[in-house]
């Protein structure tokens, strides 16, 4: 796929955001509309959303603010849409996982649904990305609600993806980023969760070979 001229418009949390940088412009959808040609890259990126709607409402309101129901006010005009969420909703989410057949907001299944087929509706001409969480230091614990995994999210997406045929950039497992790893994540990592300007510029390298692959 040729990307020169296009527009992105990514949906995100905190790492969309920029937690952990300390300039805008290493943000790696920054990095790719400069290096790559794109018309315009917007970010949709709130620090600590989820995907799925909770059942329990955050002191900070703009937290609760789930991508299942935000898509909505994004812009009209994209060419690229990437997804890139999930770490929150297994990091402190307390929507059930629920199932495949959910339609619903309020499990974390059935929002994959609703945010998949909704993005479809909005973009029936643009190319609908999902980007699966990074690995995280913090991964060997369980959700404190669902009692399940990092994987268990991880795997979730790939198959409501696969459902609507969309193309899965699988950054769990391709990412180069895993803070586990000492080294890995004094150099792309340090807080465990956010990457820092090297860890984004070899985000948009994953993320322009793949969309280049497409």
């Amino acid at each position: 796929m040729n990307i020169t001229g296009k527009k992105l418009c990514v949906l995100g949390d905190s790492i969309t955001q920029g937690a952990g940088l300390e300039r805008g412009e290493d943000l790696f959808w920054k990095v790719l509309e400069q290096e790559q040609g794109l018309r315009q890259a917007v970010g949709y990126g709130i620090g600590g959303t989820r995907i799925a709607r909770q059942k329990t409402e955050r002191e900070d309101l703009s937290a609760d603010s789930c991508f299942s129901c935000r898509y909505r006010l994004m812009e009209d005009d994209a060419d690229i849409v990437l997804v890139f969420g999930g770490t929150n909703d297994y990091g402190h989410g307390d929507a059930p996982m629920g199932g495949m057949a959910d339609r619903c907001e309020d499990t974390f299944y059935g929002a994959c649904h609703c945010l998949l087929s909704g993005l479809l509706n909005k973009y029936p001409d643009a190319v609908i990305l999902v980007a699966t969480p990074l690995h995280r230091a913090d991964e060997a614990a369980l959700n404190p609600f669902t009692h399940l995994g990092l994987e268990d999210y991880v795997r979730a997406l790939k198959q409501t993806a696969a459902y609507y045929s969309l193309p899965l950039l699988d950054f769990y497992s391709m990412s180069g980023i895993q803070p586990a790893h000492p080294a890995c994540r004094e150099r792309l990592c340090p807080d465990g969760i956010h990457p820092n300007a090297r860890g984004h510029l070899l985000l948009a390298q994953r993320l322009a070979g793949f969309l280049r692959a497409l």
